[in-house]
């Protein structure tokens, strides 16, 4: 049977195979015509356009830029969608982001049906599209030094050019930033007492300086340590009972210029503890500083375990 439907196609001229190929071409575009003119039901992904105030409000999370739908349409606009040939995106206006969390298919029902020219929206595939934007702000913070990676103060005093960095971006991360905001020295001015270095800013994602780096000029100065006995508080614990501590205080070593000691107030000083957050092993809870003085250039918990028991 093979042999009989592949003899006639041998031993011809190269004018019958142009002519077959020219049939098979014309069948296929015919029956390709055919099925563009029909109409399907199906699923696409269609593009979304934001419109809202960029200047006073920014994303925390990346808008969708596309939001799956079934629709049903003739398979030429079909086609123009999955090609992306003049498509028209939904136009998504939010009048109160920094409010808004999520827009239901309800809400974003009228936006598709006017941008989907050809197509009959039917559903949106999945219930809620989610939304995340806050305040755009601005906030002017002095700089200074951060302590070393053990938490000890480095000997030095710094003078940085600019003395302040503009930090813009979402409010519910630029008000949490620290003041005044630390510097990193990548590494310390070695066999010099002075030093005259470019640092990188850094910042927390999604938060911009109107400075990439500064200027810090460094000068060697006595670091004077002072430790303090501080009783610690104890968060998140039971209500209605007393709490007795083993020991009764927590040791911190903090590190001050010699100027900045008069000022000094071991009241200045926090020290709290989480209640059932057992870190180490003899069952304590880790012991960490919640409030120093702004003056203070380093600062280290000596004690690593408070044990709590109930009275």
């Amino acid at each position: 049977m093979l042999r009989w439907f592949l003899d006639p196609f041998f031993g011809e001229e190269r004018s019958y195979w142009r002519a077959v190929t020219a049939c098979f071409l014309a069948a296929s575009t015919f029956w390709l015509l055919n099925a563009l003119n029909k109409t399907y039901t199906t699923r696409i992904t269609y593009p979304l356009a934001w419109r809202y105030d960029e200047s006073r409000f920014i994303p925390v999370q990346p808008l969708p830029t596309e939001v799956p739908v079934n629709v049903t349409g003739r398979g030429w606009k079909l086609l123009r969608r999955q090609l992306l040939l003049d498509v028209k995106p939904a136009e998504l206006t939010l009048s109160t982001p920094a409010a808004t969390r999520y827009l239901t298919s309800r809400a974003l029902r009228p936006a598709l049906q006017q941008a989907m020219e050809g197509l009959q929206y039917n559903y949106l595939l999945s219930d809620t599209l989610w939304v995340e934007l806050d305040r755009r702000v601005s906030r002017r913070l002095p700089l200074a030094l951060s302590p070393a990676t053990d938490g000890a103060a480095l000997p030095y005093a710094a003078r940085f050019e600019p003395a302040e960095v503009v930090f813009q971006g979402p409010a519910s991360k630029v008000s949490t930033l620290p003041n005044p905001y630390p510097v990193h020295l990548p590494t310390a001015p070695a066999g010099s007492s002075t030093g005259d270095i470019r640092v990188p800013i850094g910042g927390p994602e999604l938060v911009q300086t109107n400075v990439q780096d500064v200027r810090v000029r460094l000068l060697r100065r006595p670091v004077i340590t002072i430790p303090v006995d501080v009783v610690p508080e104890l968060l998140d614990a039971p209500v209605g009972r007393k709490y007795a501590f083993t020991p009764a205080t927590v040791r911190v070593r903090l590190q001050f210029f010699p100027e900045d000691t008069a000022g000094f107030r071991p009241s200045q000083v926090r020290v709290q503890l989480h209640y059932g957050q057992f870190t180490n092993q003899d069952s304590s809870l880790r012991p960490f500083l919640s409030e120093k003085p702004a003056q203070a250039r380093g600062y280290l918990v000596l004690t690593r375990g408070v044990k709590v028991r109930s009275e």
